[in-house]
């Protein structure tokens, strides 16, 4: 294993020492400790990684997909095998609790169980005869070097929305992820260097925006997958695409629940509890902002509260602990900052997690679970990602206006209703201009064989991750039109 406090790349099958300096502190979120530091990292450590992956291209698309999925059958086990020793990571550089954590780890998982069905969701398809003798058949085959940009609030999991599709159908990949939490990928790309993989198809490199800008240049790079906030994934599908390069980029959110009157009221409280201060409100699926429709202002504003007043913070390792803290110092300070906004734009802090104090933990970057009730449609709020755990609670008239509310807004990742309508659930799901879309479910994340979806500025690109869209994305079609007329072959 490699030292907690050293980050390293992993490059040709080797593990090396970044050429950079060392830019980024990685922290213990809960503790404030530094655990190790992460490089600025380098044009010329990124073209080690991309020559390493060009390099073994050629043979590994040689290699028939049958035999490239049982090196992911084999990674899946090693994940099985050191699932909690990997979940254990996340938390600590993360700060996730430990639940979530597996949870992450998980839904990982699963997406090497899918990839694994590359032999059937690689198939193209033929048609004889589209003239008389001539037959037409549509391939698939690999891009060739193809990279990731992956984000701190999933360390394990969203790396691997893109790695086993992305091998599995015959490519070399480049994985750079977030400088706040090197360590949990670091722990799978061990387990991919067991089980016998040939080096240089996958490889790992470290470091802040020199490095990512570095991949987005290269020319032997095809292809860039990418999550974070959306101005950053803006930046990233322009310069990349400006390249020539086929570019997918998850962005921000602003994600809504609808709660009509009928909606049963403990479950509703308690599901949109989990997806609102869930990770500490750390994901692009997290629920920003619960639109009560009529009747349900009352009820839900009270119960959110109650429920989100009686959660537990603290060290994500820690027993019973129901919410841990935020990514660094910044994070803490710009989420109380936003808080702070709201409440002067005209919200009524109903519950202000600012200022939470952890014993023992008190240098801990930890925001209690707010809850902005009323946030006037002028507030900046609106239309920010705030990040952290803050719910923020409107009120609308009616189903109509409630969709109407969402419509406006500039991010379409995820909405959610909560109702006992069937015919209010199938008009809301019809209308509703976001990617994904709950049904009575708080945090609507797509299982591995469907896409992980996204609209309006929380998406950059055409094919999504995970799934069949994966194979789309990290494959070309080609097509051969072919004739052998019979005289032809009595020459030979």
């Amino acid at each position: 294993m490699i030292a907690i406090d050293e980050v390293r790349d992993y490059v040709g099958g080797a593990w090396r020492r970044p050429s950079s300096a060392r830019g980024t502190d990685v922290l213990n979120p809960a503790t404030g400790e530094v655990i190790g530091q992460s490089p600025e990292g380098t044009p010329e450590d990124v073209a080690a990684a991309v020559n390493a992956a060009s390099a073994a291209f050629p043979d590994w698309r040689a290699l028939p997909p049958a035999e490239r999925i049982q090196y992911l059958f084999r990674f899946k086990q090693l994940l099985e095998e050191h699932f909690e020793d990997i979940a254990r990571s996340i938390t600590i550089e993360n700060g996730k609790t430990l639940g979530e954590a597996r949870g992450e780890l998980r839904r990982g998982v699963e997406n090497v169980e899918v990839a694994c069905g590359i032999p059937i969701l690689m198939q193209g398809y033929t048609l004889e005869d589209v003239a008389r003798g001539i037959d037409e058949s549509m391939f698939r085959q690999p891009l060739g070097v193809v990279a990731a940009i992956t984000p701190f609030n999933f360390p394990a999991m969203i790396p691997l929305w893109f790695l086993p599709y992305a091998i599995a159908c015959g490519n070399t990949f480049v994985l750079k992820p977030s400088e706040r939490v090197p360590f949990s990928i670091a722990r799978v790309v061990e387990l991919i260097e067991q089980t016998g993989l040939p080096r240089g198809v996958v490889n790992l490199v470290n470091g802040g925006k020199p490095a990512v800008d570095a991949l987005l240049d290269h020319p032997a790079v095809q292809a860039i997958s990418f999550v974070g906030s959306s101005p950053v994934a803006r930046y990233i599908y322009a310069r990349a695409a400006a390249n020539g390069k086929r570019v997918q980029c998850q962005g921000g959110a602003k994600n809504h629940v609808v709660v009509l009157p009928d909606a049963d009221r403990e479950t509703t409280t308690q599901i949109v509890a989990d997806s609102a201060y869930g990770c500490a409100g750390q994901r692009c699926l997290a629920v920003s902002v619960a639109v009560t429709v009529g009747d349900a202002r009352d009820w839900f504003r009270k119960s959110i509260t109650d429920l989100a007043a009686s959660l537990k913070v603290g060290d994500g390792l820690g027993n019973g602990v129901q919410m841990g803290p935020l990514i660094t110092p910044a994070s803490k300070q710009r989420v109380e900052g936003l808080i702070a906004k709201g409440s002067a734009e005209g919200a009524t802090a109903a519950l202000d997690g600012r200022g939470a104090k952890i014993t023992g933990h008190e240098r801990g970057n930890f925001v209690g679970p707010t809850v902005l009730d009323g946030v006037p449609a002028s507030s900046e709020l609106t239309e920010t990602e705030i990040f952290g755990p803050v719910l923020s609670v409107i009120h609308a008239s009616s189903e109509e206006q409630a969709i109407d509310i969402i419509t406006r807004s500039s991010y379409g990742n995820a909405s959610s209703i909560f109702t006992g309508s069937g015919a209010a659930a199938r008009r809301f799901r019809n209308q509703i201009p976001t990617g994904n879309v709950g049904v009575n479910i708080g945090v609507a994340a797509p299982m591995a064989y469907f896409p992980f979806s996204g609209w309006k500025g929380s998406f950059f690109g055409v094919l999504h991750a995970q799934g069949r869209d994966a194979v789309e994305f990290y494959t070309d079609k080609k097509v051969v039109i072919e004739r052998w007329p019979k005289e032809w072959s009595r020459k030979f």
